[in-house]
């Protein structure tokens, strides 16, 4: 009895050690998925920040020739973070998918701004982007900043610049450090866009007030006209989010604003198109019978200041319809203003018309969870790249749009809670 006695606790004992290594080593596991998964977090934090700091650098007059090199290492702390996030089998599916599209874009073109950019979007999954977009937000404010002092105060950068902007003459502008008169106010606008999507909420109106006067006082400095006119657009978008009342109000706004995102893609595509038949009046104005509709376009070049025109200026007609492919080329690198052109121009149709279906998703996608603000973001910048390339770069700090995509993206795919719009 005594001996049956003794091999029951001895089989407790047994039962009991067993339990106590599996929690140990339960513990141990969860212990290292949290400080892998910290580890990750830590490397996309640092990618940002240097992806932020080249920003800076490139709206300076400083030459920074370490850029290829710089982008394999935010390339690689950034697939870090993919490597310590858990994703589920329709996000892998996706993600091979687009891997696979940057991929055959890298083959073809020798870009590899989509990989990228895939990688980017993968590891901002399980991120707080509010801030991480707060940290980008002032670290580029403070950059900023920085290069206007050491501009205004004669120890680096110019003040103005003076030179024939195409508008009829030589004029003088203020620039401020940041090399072009149009960059200047593009900054001011770009920290206007991000800093009203963070922080509209606390606004009042006076503040609105005053950010529009401050915006009016750039553009006497600047005579950046386009910049002006979407910082108008821009802050009186968020003013119309705030103080619409009534959810019938707010979602007409809202479907008001993709299409302005629509009209601004489509317009870019007839801009494209039609920039030969500007060329062709330009340069034969005695003729009188031409269409209302090239009439038109030349119109809106004069009203563009020439962009259209731009296009046409190069050898090859750079940029017209003609010159885009299903994957763009190595040798399809010259720049021009028209944002949503470059686009196609330099990344292909497919690639650009993914980029244009992820967005209007994105956009359906706003409207149905009633996200005011960040429809406004991507309507704010989609009419800004009519005329500006500054979101259309190899820079991923530069275009806010894709931090609202790595935000949201896994969102688009999650049926369980009835977001999925794919």
């Amino acid at each position: 009895m005594i001996q049956r006695e003794i091999n029951i606790v001895k089989r407790l004992d047994d039962t009991l050690y067993k339990q106590k290594e599996k929690c140990y080593m339960n513990k141990q596991k969860a212990d290292l998925k949290q400080i892998l998964k910290m580890v990750g977090m830590y490397s996309f934090y640092l990618a940002v920040i240097i992806e932020v700091t080249l920003v800076v650098l490139d709206k300076s007059e400083f030459l920074y020739p370490y850029e290829g090199w710089t982008f394999r290492i935010t390339f690689s702390l950034f697939l870090i973070k993919v490597l310590f996030t858990r994703y589920n089998r329709k996000e892998y599916l996706f993600m091979v998918l687009f891997l696979g599209l940057g991929y055959i874009s890298y083959r073809i073109t020798g870009r590899n701004e989509i990989l990228r950019i895939v990688v980017f979007l993968a590891a901002c999954k399980d991120v707080d982007m509010i801030r991480c977009l707060k940290m980008v937000f002032w670290m580029t404010l403070a950059g900023c900043v920085g290069i206007v002092l050491l501009s205004v105060s004669g120890i680096y950068g110019a003040v103005t610049l003076t030179q024939d902007f195409g508008r009829g003459g030589v004029e003088t502008r203020y620039v401020l450090g940041m090399g072009h008169p149009n960059a200047f106010h593009c900054m001011v606008w770009v920290l206007t866009l991000l800093g009203l999507y963070l922080y509209h909420e606390r606004m009042k109106w006076q503040y609105y007030i005053m950010l529009l006067l401050f915006h009016i006082v750039c553009f006497l400095l600047s005579d950046s006209k386009t910049s002006l006119i979407i910082s108008v657009y821009t802050i009186a978008g968020f003013w119309l989010c705030d103080c619409l009342i009534k959810e019938k109000w707010k979602k007409a706004y809202g479907f008001v604003q993709c299409g302005t995102f629509v009209i601004s893609v489509a317009g870019s595509v007839l801009v494209a198109k039609e920039a030969m038949e500007v060329w062709y009046y330009n340069w034969h104005p005695w003729i009188e019978n031409f269409s209302l509709k090239t009439r038109f376009w030349a119109l809106m070049d004069k009203l563009l200041t020439g962009r259209i025109t731009c296009l046409i200026e190069t050898d090859q007609k750079e940029g017209i319809m003609s010159t885009w492919r299903l994957f763009s080329t190595p040798n399809t690198d010259y720049y021009f203003d028209m944002g949503w052109v470059r686009l196609f121009y330099w990344y292909g149709i497919i690639p650009a018309g993914i980029a244009v279906l992820v967005l209007l998703l994105l956009l359906r996608y706003f409207i149905r969870e009633r996200k005011y603000a960040e429809i406004t973001v991507i309507a704010s910048a989609a009419l800004y790249t009519v005329v500006e390339a500054h979101l259309v770069s190899v820079y991923i700090g530069r275009n806010y749009i894709l931090f609202l995509v790595g935000m949201y993206w896994y969102k688009l795919l999650d049926r369980k809670k009835g977001n999925s719009v794919v």
